[in-house]
């Protein structure tokens, strides 16, 4: 399968099973959506993938390098877009942040410099990429830091709650920019979200969490209605 692939994942925190055992996989191409009320674990398990918090039991690889045992290239593989991301130089430029965090990563100045065009051309940035950050709007903001998760060219992408602060239509085009990364460039895209309707548009597949374990898998075609019928289930069980 390649792409993500996660087997009897667990993690604890105290008495509390944030992780319980969960199976999951992220084909090339594919786009995973996961949902759960607050506390089912998924914030647990984009940690985990990002190689910044360790798994109990279990293992997860990224492009089939184990997360443990080979976290730099797991790492590598991998482009992480957090929804409430704030980690930018606000007085600098776009395409200056993209430039300073390609710089971070190894790239020598050239190849930084045209990254970071290509990557800003991609989300629909390169007509404001010369202006500061701090004058960009949420849903510009959203662009530039998928743009950042872009800049290696991952086969692999984890996007939590990305469109969480975004108004509908930027929401829109945000979700048309990842369908296009995953249909034409073969991308795994592994996608948190509350969005029934994003998880509903988005997804190939998608799975709920509750305490930690996985209580239901939907196919494609589940609409938002049947997601929130499932998530009422789940909040009342």
């Amino acid at each position: 399968m390649q792409g993500i692939e996660v087997a009897e994942l667990r993690k604890r925190y105290g008495d509390v099973r944030a992780l319980d055992g969960i199976d999951i996989g992220v084909g090339r191409g594919t786009v995973l959506a996961l949902l759960g009320p607050n506390g089912a674990g998924k914030s647990t398990l984009v940690r985990i993938l990002a190689t910044t918090v360790l798994p109990d039991g279990g293992r997860a690889s990224i492009m089939g390098h184990d997360i443990v045992r080979e976290p730099a290239a797991a790492r590598r593989s991998l482009g992480l877009m957090l929804g409430n991301e704030r980690s930018w130089y606000w007085r600098l430029t776009g395409r200056g942040n993209l430039e300073f965090f390609a710089a971070l990563y190894g790239m020598r100045r050239r190849t930084a410099a045209s990254r970071a065009a290509d990557v800003l051309r991609e989300v629909e940035l390169a007509d404001v990429a010369d202006r500061r950050v701090g004058e960009y709007s949420s849903g510009m903001r959203a662009r530039l830091a998928l743009a950042r998760a872009l800049l290696q060219t991952p086969p692999v992408l984890v996007l939590d709650e990305p469109t969480q602060n975004l108004d509908p239509v930027a929401a829109a085009n945000f979700r048309d920019i990842v369908i296009r990364r995953s249909e034409e460039h073969g991308t795994a895209v592994l996608l948190t979200t509350h969005n029934l309707h994003e998880a509903a548009a988005l997804a190939h597949e998608v799975i709920v969490l509750a305490l930690g374990r996985v209580v239901s898998r939907k196919p494609s075609g589940t609409d938002a209605a049947e997601l929130e019928a499932t998530m009422l289930s789940v909040a009342g069980a």
